[in-house]
């Protein structure tokens, strides 16, 4: 008796470690052999095909390791300019030891006979396509289902893997581990071809044309900072740009607060709007005509694609799942932090502040680069600024608690109002007075020049706009962007 409990408790134990592991055992994977015989073998009677499918299809949509070998052939016979028939077909695999693997050339010979022409290709393509993504969620969720038994794992960890990888397979975007030079030069034709249709501005227009001539607008999958010491503006900056692009371009654009509330977020943009003062929508002493004003001009306001999350103490973690969800439900092209160092590197990254920090900055350029959308964040200036001599305009160096924000950046910028520090001019040896101004400087653009730009700022609107110096230049620009 004791010897058959054991054995029971035996076949517990196995069967706790091991049904994760059997799952899905005694079926059939999802697969289309018929779909894939009739794509290779029309890939082999039509050398026009290939052309309608290899944007689609790669080597690992094929479920049988044969219709692999044989396509990726065919691929290399494409990118080398080589004709696509049965002969270069077998030859190909018969150089890499692989004809046997797939039936000889009597197989070769036979896929060309299961079809008449290429006809519908690209829907049967679609359709293996289909079974390879029906494919990798099965293995996704078993691995999934496995980490979750194991009692070591850390669950927001494993959070953030089922996330991730359930969202690349949602866009179709199923993880490479490299991108020839062929796909990678055409990708890069046709974003040519866009930019040249858009007068030179190819990514996400900040609605300040000075900025976006020299950026040509937010670039996706980049990180750009904003510094600058508290009481400069880097708020009403990026609040002014979220007007610009929801509004202006009916742009979706997502806004993270880790410092202000939504309510006072969208007051600030009610004022900017409606050219009331803040003060007067905290306290609410609207005269009639102001009511009328403020009801009249909130419409716009209303209807634009603007996601403000004032969650406190936002990890990393959070960040990207919610950034994740704004892309898949709401097609948010560009995300906005203010600001970087009220966010938590999570309980797991502890560390000292400055590693802290670090791994934020490593993770924002993560996700801009996994979501292929710009980030805008916020930074904090070291008080050095205040205790230097001379001129107040804040320098690379004065990046606050880590060097790794410049390093992790593509754009380093600043904004520096020499009025609140009680001065009336620019220290441009003429003059200029700079009372209502602030200047965008940009610091570090590892894609682009550097610049300083002047910007008009209305201090009871907290509201930053293009400095009208150069009519004929501003007029240009707002022509290219509505039309």
């Amino acid at each position: 008796m004791a010897k058959n409990n054991s054995n029971l408790k035996n076949k517990n134990k196995l069967f706790n470690t091991t049904n994760i592991k059997l799952l899905g055992q005694g079926k059939l994977p999802p697969q289309a052999i018929d779909f894939e015989e009739a794509v290779l073998g029309a890939l082999m009677i039509d050398k026009n095909a290939l052309n309608e499918v290899i944007d689609i299809l790669e080597p690992e949509c094929f479920y049988k390791e044969a219709h692999q070998e044989i396509y990726s052939v065919i691929k290399t016979l494409f990118a080398n300019s080589q004709p696509i028939d049965i002969l270069t077909v077998s030859d190909g695999l018969r150089k890499k030891n692989k004809l046997e693997l797939c039936g000889g050339d009597l197989k070769i010979a036979n896929l060309t006979e299961k079809v008449a022409s290429s006809s519908h290709i690209e829907f049967h393509a679609r359709i293996i396509v289909q079974k390879h993504i029906q494919r990798t969620l099965i293995n996704v969720s078993s691995n999934i289902i496995q980490d979750a038994y194991d009692e070591s794992t850390d669950v927001l960890d494993l959070l953030d893997k089922a996330e991730s990888e359930l969202f690349d397979i949602a866009n179709g975007n199923i993880k490479k581990n490299y991108d020839s030079a062929q796909s990678l030069v055409r990708e890069a034709i046709k974003r040519i071809e866009f930019v040249s249709k858009e007068e030179g501005l190819s990514g996400i227009s900040s609605g300040f044309y000075k900025i976006d001539n020299v950026t040509a607008g937010w670039q996706s999958s980049d990180l750009i900072i904003l510094a600058g010491r508290p009481g400069m503006g880097k708020t009403a900056f990026v609040l002014s740009m979220a007007r610009n692009i929801a509004i202006n371009y009916n742009t979706p654009i997502a806004f993270f607060s880790l410092e202000m509330s939504s309510i006072q977020l969208i007051t600030r943009l009610i004022s900017s709007e409606t050219g009331l003062s803040s003060e007067k929508l905290r306290k609410g002493k609207l005269q009639n005509y102001e009511w009328q004003q403020l009801h009249s001009k909130i419409k716009k306001l209303e209807e634009a694609p603007l996601y403000i999350d004032d969650s406190p103490s936002l990890s990393i973690f959070d960040l990207r799942a919610k950034c994740r969800r704004l892309v898949s439900q709401n097609n948010v092209k560009i995300i906005v932090i203010d600001y970087l160092q009220l966010m938590t590197a999570g309980k797991e990254n502890k560390g000292n502040r400055e590693q802290e920090i670090s791994t934020i900055s490593r993770s924002l350029k993560s996700i801009a680069k996994e979501l292929s959308i710009p980030v805008v964040a916020l930074s904090q200036l070291s008080r050095a600024v205040e205790t230097r001599g001379g001129s107040k305009r804040p320098l690379l160096s004065d990046l606050r608690e880590s060097g790794a924000i410049e390093q992790d950046a593509d754009i380093v910028s600043f904004i520096y109002r020499p009025e609140y520090y009680g001065l009336t001019e620019w220290d441009d040896d003429q003059g200029t007075p700079c009372s209502g101004q602030g200047e965008f400087i940009i610091a570090k653009h590892r894609n682009g020049g550097l610049d300083n730009i002047k910007l008009k700022f209305t201090a009871s609107l907290a509201q930053f706009s293009n400095l009208e110096i150069n009519n004929d230049f501003s007029n240009e620009f707002s022509s290219k962007m509505n039309n």
